[in-house]
């Protein structure tokens, strides 16, 4: 008696797992997981709205089909393409986006797959981004702010191109924001929402990029020879302040050596004259004799008189 009930549930629970075994077998039942959402479709045709909801869900076997869908953020990745910039200058511009499927059912009804829809946002964001790029300056796509000018007008010394100086309006990420905008407006009726637009790259074709190259490489030298002739002025003003202190120094020198000399020159003929207070005979004689040594020597010859004052301590000798 008290074995009945528990081979009774054992059979109920084998039976249970048959049936689930057989309905997984036969399509009956399927599995949403978090990141999918469900259309079931019956002969080709939805029924009811699509299934977000994660878990173990129910359809009939053979007639109606399971459409699964993504529903976290999908990768858009454009080609680059050449557009003309408002100025007329040629780019290549390269554009990525991030997407998601917002209703699965239109989705279904307008593209039907990822594929499809990644062709479909081809069209609209590069057409987008053209309208977006041709209505702008080509700074307004590469700059972002006026950081430059406005350094510039503060007074800080830089060396920029003109282009550099241009005032922008709307920077890139205004141009990015516009872009997704304009795609947004078209992306709803495809079960789409576009999340973000960015540029990844911005650059000149290839006749435009190297007269950009020469203008760089102008550029650049000029900023050479700005420094270059800076510095010579730099090197100018050095060498004449140089020029002035040694003119300054060798002026104080002389001025302090001519009045050393003047002191003892001074000084010497307060020795003299108290030299000769003393014996001016000898102080005579002596400055006679010193007269004889610096004026006569073995090659002289000397004519005088024998009344002369220089001839006199000469008479004398005997």
């Amino acid at each position: 008696m008290e074995k009945r009930p528990l081979g009774t549930f054992i059979g109920f629970m084998v039976t249970v797992v048959i049936c689930v075994v057989l309905a997984l077998a036969s399509g009956a039942l399927f599995i949403v997981d978090e990141t999918r959402q469900v259309v079931i479709t019956q002969f080709g045709k939805p029924v009811g709205d699509p299934i977000t909801s994660a878990g173990l869900h129910f359809k009939t076997p053979f007639i109606q089909e399971a459409h699964y869908f993504e529903k976290r953020l999908l990768e858009w990745d454009g080609d680059p393409n050449q557009i003309p910039t408002k100025d007329k200058k040629y780019i290549w511009v390269d554009t990525m986006a991030r997407w998601r499927i917002v209703d699965a059912l239109k989705f279904l009804q307008s593209v039907g797959n990822e594929l499809n829809a990644s062709s479909r946002l081809d069209d609209i964001i590069n057409s987008a981004t053209r309208d977006a790029v041709t209505n702008h300056l080509l700074v307004e796509a590469v700059r972002d702010s006026n950081r430059i000018l406005e350094s510039k007008e503060l007074g800080e010394d830089a060396i920029v191109s003109e282009e550099a100086l241009e005032r922008i309006d709307i920077g890139r990420q205004q141009l990015t924001r516009s872009i997704l905008d304009k795609a947004k407006v078209l992306a709803p009726q495809y079960g789409i929402e576009i999340m973000d637009v960015r540029i990844k790259r911005i650059n000149y074709v290839e006749e435009v990029r190297n007269k950009v190259y020469d203008r760089m490489i102008a550029e650049r030298k000029r900023a050479a020879e700005k420094y270059r002739s800076e510095g010579h002025g730099k090197s100018a003003e050095i060498e004449g302040q140089v020029g002035k202190e040694l003119k300054l120094i060798t002026s104080e020198a002389y001025r302090q050596a001519q009045s050393i000399v003047g002191k003892a020159d001074a000084e010497a003929i307060n020795v003299y004259a108290q030299a000769y207070s003393q014996n001016p005979e000898f102080y005579s004689f002596l400055k006679t004799i010193e007269t004889y040594q610096n004026t006569i020597d073995a090659g002289s010859t000397v004519i005088l008189t024998t009344d002369s004052d220089y001839y006199k301590y000469l008479k004398g000798l005997k």
